[in-house]
């Protein structure tokens, strides 16, 4: 029945979900992606949802009401769809949350679809297949590539504009690929990232020295711009390169907790030895990426969640797992070593289990790495978006400091491993020329 009706989902990691989209049509299903902001969708969100409730909870509720709301749809033809992870998450709980909300509005006929590995395969209405969950893997793989290219290509373009069209120019290409069954084949896939790769080297871009930033913190605000208040776009517009680790780190995280399961708590090996293929095959995937990075351009490449494993020993136990868990504390070692030194980790009210790892363990972060220049921000209803950009200045005011010292002590003749970098800014050419 879901196929006679329109399915809006509420949008977290937009070039993903646009090529998500593709993949639901292709598959016969009409989808819309959320992307109504505004003060109407907090407050929507607080009205029909506890207030004790996470805030990726209120937000995506708020965004589903003020939607609906608009009387866009009609409300017998449409469906709502909201991903549920299970574990320890008030993500859990979503879909009851919302359907509770529903009833509170008076639009107690929309069906909500929990889009889990639950709906794999069950009869009638919304079924998830093996091969639709393979696909959205792959739009996963482009999607991450596209995000990360666009990053580091963003804050350097000579002609504005140029790398949202790349972006936008790749998301119809990969889409009429997936209408007509293609793209998905693992010659299209190596194809595909190294052209995707080989445009954005292309495109014309400034010789400058920018503050780089990572973003790490819980999946939802991390990425979502409603959430963050369009935190990446604020960093680009204070001079920042900004590094997001992709999604398909995070969906091998969930991937290996099985494995974690096993070897901590004992139970199926016939689950630890299929989550470790899974997880193999997923690896596959990142490694396509990697490769088209490293051999058609000269961006950094996206580190290997296998790679980020071996960040925690010595640091945090990979049985912490609930929320980001021991990945967040890993992403940020990781930007560390690759030069993304200040490091904003967005928390959300509500998520606990993120909370206490990520500002946990910035003390642990900092002793290993001196240089590590961290903020926490809270997301949540009663946080304006001036205290938490002022907050983010004040780290970014350090982090120009940090630079210009070392751009000092490169000007007495010091090594540096990322001295290169700031030459031009300088304006030299080698390293001789400081002395």
């Amino acid at each position: 029945m879901y196929k006679d009706c329109t399915i809006l989902i509420p949008d977290m990691c937009t070039i993903h979900f646009s090529l998500f989209k593709s993949i639901f049509e292709e598959h016969g299903y009409n989808v819309e992606i959320l992307r109504n902001e505004g003060p109407s969708v907090v407050d929507e969100g607080l009205k029909y949802v506890h207030n004790d409730t996470c805030y990726p909870a209120l937000l995506v509720t708020g965004q589903m009401i003020d939607t609906l709301k608009k009387g866009n749809y009609d409300l017998d033809k449409v469906a709502l769809m909201m991903s549920q992870t299970g574990g320890g998450c008030r993500a859990s709980n979503y879909i009851f949350l919302i359907k509770k909300a529903m009833k509170k509005v008076g639009f107690g006929q929309v069906p909500v679809i929990a889009f889990d590995l639950g709906s794999l395969g069950r009869g009638g209405g919304f079924k998830l297949t093996l091969p639709m969950i393979n696909k959205l893997l792959i739009a996963v793989t482009y999607g991450d590539a596209l995000m990360l290219l666009n990053n580091q290509v963003l804050p350097y373009e000579v002609n504005k504009g140029d790398s949202q069209s790349l972006v936008d120019h790749w998301i119809d290409k990969l889409g009429n690929q997936f209408l007509q069954g293609k793209g998905y084949g693992l010659k299209d896939i190596r194809n595909n990232l190294k052209e995707i790769v080989k445009s954005f080297e292309k495109v014309p871009r400034l010789n400058e020295v920018k503050i780089k930033v990572g973003v790490v913190g819980e999946i939802y605000v991390k990425y979502s711009k409603l959430a963050n208040n369009h935190l990446e776009e604020f960093l680009i517009g204070e001079g920042c390169e900004v590094m997001v680790p992709g999604l398909m780190s995070f969906v091998m995280y969930t991937v290996n907790n099985s494995v974690e399961d096993v070897d901590i708590y004992g139970g199926s090996k016939i689950k630890k030895v299929i989550a470790a293929s899974i997880l193999k095959y997923l690896d596959m995937y990142e490694e396509m990426i990697i490769s088209a990075v490293e051999k058609y351009s000269k961006f950094t490449p996206p580190s290997s969640f296998m790679h980020l494993r071996t960040l925690t020993e010595g640091v945090i136990d990979r049985g912490v797992k609930m929320g980001e868990g021991w990945v967040l504390t890993a992403e940020m070692i990781d930007l560390i070593q690759n030069g993304y030194e200040n490091i904003v980790s967005a928390q959300p009210f509500g998520c606990l289990p993120n909370h206490i790892v990520a500002k946990g363990m910035m003390k642990k972060v900092k002793e290993l790495y001196p240089a590590a220049n961290i903020v926490p921000i809270d997301y949540d209803p009663s946080a304006t978006k001036v205290n938490q950009e002022n907050r983010i200045k004040l780290m970014l005011a350090v982090a120009r400091e940090n630079l210009d010292i070392k751009i000092m002590d490169s000007s007495d003749g010091k090594k540096h491993s990322d001295l290169k970098e700031y030459l031009p800014k300088l304006g030299l050419k080698t390293e001789k020329s400081l002395k």
